[in-house]
Parts: C-alpha cells; sequence; structure tokens
C-alpha cells in the first residue's frame, strides 16, 4: 500500500534557529581560544514593539583568564542571518533597539570530575551526561538527481535544501524582497516498498518586504503573485529534482496570503526547538537531546554525530538500504551502556542484524574522547550546522561536517 510522509525545515531567521546559531557562535568562540572548553549555553529571544531581546544562559569553563565577549558574538551571529532593521524582525546592530542579557556560570565540578580523564571514578573520560542517541542513514535518495552521497530521507534532505536556497537567495539579492525567516515542508508519496516515487505537495513560507503598499499601490494579490512566481522558479525549481515533479504535485507559498510580520518580533524563539529538522525529519528516530551550544563533551551531541556515521558506512558498504543505530550512556562513563549498536535494517540488510551489530562494534569505538578525536570535533565548527540540518552534509575542508565523510578502510571492514 502507498503512503505519504512528511518533513519539514527552517531557515536560519527562524527565531529557534537564531537561537541555536547565537548558541554555537558562543560555542565556536569558546573552542577558538580553549579547545577543550566546557560549554553549555542556550539563548532565546523575543521582540516587542519597543524592542528586541537576547537572553544567553548556561554554563561555560575555560581555561585561564581567557573572556568571550558573550554580547558581541550573539550579536554579529544575529546580524549576520540578516536581523539589522527593528521593522523586520530584531536590530541586533543597535543597542538601543536591542539588549542582550548573558546569564552564563562555570561547569558543576560534580559533573566535571566525570567527563576530565583520570578525575572522576573512572581514568577514561566519561561521557558529560546520561541519554541515548540515535543515527539513522538510508539509500531512498541516491537515485535522484544532485542528491547522491546525502543518504538521507528524501523529505528531509529536500525540507532542508529549500531552506538553506530560500537563504542564499535571500543573501545575494535574487529574491530582493525577501527577509530572514522561512519555513519549508515536503510531502513524499511511497510505493508499498517504501521507495518514493513523487512528490506530493511542496509547502514554503518565506517572510517578505511590504511590496503591496511599498510598490504596488496595496494590491496584496500582485504582491503574492511575484512571490509565488519567484520561489517556484528561483527555489523550488532549482532544489527539487525534476523527475519528482508530476502534474499532481502541489504548491503552496505563503499559505496565510502574507508574511510581512515575522522574526522574533512575532515568536519567541528558544535553543534546540527544532531537533527534528537538525536530524532526519522524523523518519529515523530522536533520542530526545538537542545539539546547538553544546560542546563534544556532551553526548548528545557527539554521539549523535557518531551513530550517524557509522549508519551511513553501513548504507554507503551495501549492507543495507535503511539503517538505525542507538546508542546509550551513563554520566562519567566511557563505554556506552549499550551499543545496542541496536542496528536494525527494517528487513534490508545483507546479513543477520546481529552479524551487522557485531561488524559496527569491531569497526567504530563510541567511547566520547575516541569519537571526539577521530571526527576532529574540538575546532570552532559548530555555527554553520546551526540551519540546514546536521546531517546530508557535505564536509568542509576545515574539518566541519566530518561525520558526513566516508572512510574507504572502514567500508572495507564492513564489506569483509
Amino acid at each position: 500500500m502507498s503512503f505519504l510522509f512528511t518533513s519539514e525545515s527552517v531557515s536560519a531567521g527562524h527565531p529557534d534557529k537564531m537561537c541555536d546559531a547565537i548558541s554555537d557562535s558562543i560555542l565556536d568562540a569558546c573552542l577558538s581560544v580553549d579547545p577543550r572548553a566546557r560549554v553549555a549555553v542556550e539563548t532565546m529571544v523575543k521582540g516587542t514593539d519597543e524592542g528586541s531581546h537576547i537572553i544567553i544562559g548556561g554554563e561555560v569553563t575555560l581555561a585561564g583568564d581567557v573572556r568571550i565577549d558573550y554580547e558581541g558574538v550573539a550579536r554579529a551571529a544575529a546580524e549576520s542571518i540578516g536581523y539589522t532593521d527593528h521593522a523586520i524582525g530584531m536590530d541586533a546592530t543597535d543597542p538601543e533597539m536591542c539588549e542582550v542579557l548573558t546569564l552564563i556560570s562555570q561547569q558543576s565540578a560534580d559533573i566535571a570530575q566525570g567527563v576530565d580523564e583520570g578525575a572522576g571514578l573512572h581514568f577514561e573520560q566519561g561521557a558529560g551526561d546520561q541519554g541515548l542517541m540515535f543515527g539513522y542513514a538510508t539509500a531512498e535518495s541516491e537515485g535522484f538527481t544532485n542528491l547522491g552521497g546525502s543518504f538521507m530521507p528524501l523529505p528531509a534532505v529536500l525540507a532542508q535544501r529549500l531552506t538553506l536556497e530560500i537563504s542564499r537567495a535571500g543573501r545575494t539579492g535574487e529574491l530582493s524582497w525577501a527577509r530572514p525567516d522561512a519555513k519549508s515542508q515536503v510531502t513524499v508519496e511511497y510505493d508499498d516498498s517504501g521507495t518514493p516515487v513523487r512528490l506530493d505537495t511542496v509547502v514554503v513560507a518565506i517572510q517578505h518586504d511590504d511590496m503591496a503598499n511599498d510598490l504596488y499601490g496595496g494590491d496584496v494579490k500582485k504582491e503574492m503573485e511575484r512571490i509565488v512566481s519567484e520561489v517556484e522558479e528561483r527555489v523550488i525549481r532549482r532544489v527539487v529534482p525534476e523527475e519528482l515533479m508530476s502534474d499532481e504535485t502541489r504548491l503552496i507559498i505563503n499559505g496565510t496570503g502574507r508574511f510581512v510580520k515575522g522574526g522574533p518580533h512575532a515568536d519567541a524563539g528558544l535553543t534546540g526547538r527544532k531537533i527534528i529538522v537538525d536530524t532526519y525529519g522524523g523518519m529515523g528516530r530522536h533520542g530526545g537531546g538537542a545539539f546547538s551550544g553544546k560542546d563534544p563533551s556532551k553526548v548528545d551531541r557527539s554521539a549523535a554525530y557518531a551513530a550517524r556515521w557509522a549508519a551511513k558506512h553501513v548504507v554507503a558498504s551495501g549492507l543495507a538500504k535503511r539503517c538505525e543505530i542507538q546508542l546509550a550512556y551513563a554520566i562519567g562513563v566511557a563505554e556506552p551502556v549499550s551499543i545496542s549498536v541496536n542496528v536494525q535494517t527494517f528487513g534490508t540488510g545483507t546479513i543477520p542484524d546481529s552479524e551487522l551489530t557485531e561488524k559496527v562494534r569491531q569497526c567504530f569505538d563510541f567511547r566520547p574522547q575516541v569519537i571526539i578525536e577521530t571526527l576532529g570535533l574540538r575546532a570552532p565548527i559548530y555555527a554553520k550546522t546551526a540551519s540546514g540540518g546536521h546531517f546530508g552534509r557535505e564536509p568542509d575542508e576545515d574539518g566541519g561536517f566530518s561525520w558526513e565523510r566516508l572512510d574507504e578502510e572502514k567500508l572495507a571492514i564492513l564489506r569483509g
């Protein structure tokens, strides 16, 4: 029986994603001066008619007497997204119109001794907290134009790429009227074997200038026609593979009719509220822990990256078409309490899941310190992950998205 599945994404200018960007920019600033910095930072944003507010809270421990200009980092992150005018949602450049409140203390010594190598009950660096994480990969998007190598669920990767393209087109002026806040949603039809066959619906909501009053004499219809035409031509048609479109595919662009008021003026934002957007669009399970603002000693982040890395290798090796790996940790303990490397292939594996689990155990070391060193996670590489998804991205030369890089030796071990 055929079925539909939907995933969504939001742009860098969505209030929640702006908070993720601020938190991860602070993390990068800390790692730039101390690669072993301990960071757990949350951000909240909210605008009113009178002005905007950025509230930063959390725990940061740095070596020596290093000081971070948290306010400056936060303002720069919001400015880079495009929030430079109160009329569009925030003017982060103006202290009179945007207040930044910082509430930062040091990491608890009780937590630190469980993470510091040789300091706790166990000699090895332990996990920074208890928790469970999932990694997921699928081959379903591999045959479509420009999607090869992502090993991601098709609705999720398309939704993520739509918001990345919206942000890019806004920055370059191709969508000269676009403001920072935007969302996308993609519904894919699958056949009874679970193979994607076509796009059913593409939804885009994009904040825009008040063109009706500024350009078209109050004509909202003309404003809407321009937005729909340019979004379809300059965003949707560029991102969505032509072979997935059909005469029945519905395009819904700014479904309410207008989206002038947006950003934190319209909606409060908070770090860590878009965890499904950050990962697999609901197709793979999620352990519940957010990523942004957390240094790699927090296994919520680093182990989720490692689980994705391993699952991607399983699918890329040809041993399965779908793979999900679960890890779980206890605070202060290095070895996962379950590599329930619960490798599940959903019936797509070429060997039994139990045998594949043993191969994964032999091939990948999921102790936190090994993950950090293998994937180079002490580098300031995190701000760029705050929008567009943490997975299905191209590895960067500076070490960003290292968990998306395929290792030929590991592929050979899995196949052997």
